[in-house]
């Protein structure tokens, strides 16, 4: 995958696919009304208690944009759907029943959400940014292995090794819903111009790891990652349109 697709017509997802799609935090003000009537009136008051209102925005538009799609996948209306969560605090949907599986994730100016049927997903993405504690957080977020790779790089090349095992960590330990008790325990590719892969999962043999790592189509300024409970999948990657 290249690039970010427009959106078909309408919404199919099938076992053997995975969608991603990619949703500007900013929206116009009318997009922004329409997806604010699809939340539940505790999404509403969950927004409301964000200080900032760009953060009640991107709250209203990534929780919108997740229930019309979702709404969508499955033919119901966006407001008639329940989440629940689970003990470490990832996301499901409790109602109605199904197979369609979803995480979502946002940083910088992007969210990131996405869907399969019948499998574990994690995304994440990352704003780059100078990070004066590079070394500090890495080594207490990276396994033994992985910060000593980080460590063998130039430096001009570290700030973006960091993101980008930073992202494939994060949306590992979402698709497993172990969350960061975990990350030491596994080792992900980081030096730049190798391809993305899972390399060590703790108490599992290589050759049987039953997950995977996907790399997206570019985000400028980010780092992103898809993690998926399946050796292969199908990927397709569509960008929120203003009016889906």
């Amino acid at each position: 995958m290249t690039a970010w697709q427009a959106p078909p017509e309408t919404l199919a997802l099938v076992a053997g696919e995975a969608h991603v799609w990619r949703l500007r935090l900013v929206q116009p003000a009318g997009e922004l009304a329409r997806l604010g009537t699809t939340l539940s009136d505790d999404e509403r008051t969950r927004a409301a208690r964000f200080y900032f209102e760009r953060d009640r925005s991107a709250f209203t538009v990534v929780r919108g944009a997740l229930r019309t799609l979702i709404g969508g996948y499955l033919g119901v209306a966006p407001s008639a759907l329940v989440f629940g969560y689970r003990d470490k605090g990832k996301p499901y949907l409790a109602a109605p029943g199904g197979d369609l599986q979803f995480n979502v994730s946002h940083s910088g100016d992007f969210a990131l959400l996405a869907f399969t049927r019948g499998c574990a997903i994690g995304v994440d993405v990352e704003r780059r940014r100078p990070m004066q504690e590079l070394y500090s957080l890495a080594q207490i977020s990276f396994s033994p292995d992985e910060f000593a790779a980080l460590c063998r790089l130039p430096a001009a090349a570290q700030t973006d090794a960091f993101f980008a095992c930073w992202s494939r960590k994060e949306a590992f330990i979402k698709v497993t819903g172990e969350g960061i008790s975990q990350l030491a325990d596994f080792d992900v590719t980081l030096a730049p111009g190798e391809p993305m892969r899972l390399l060590r999962v703790k108490g599992v043999a290589p050759d049987a790891l039953p997950w995977s790592l996907h790399e997206l189509p570019v985000i400028a300024d980010h780092a992103a990652a898809l993690a998926i409970e399946a050796r292969e999948i199908e990927i397709r990657c569509w960008d929120w349109p203003s009016a889906p």
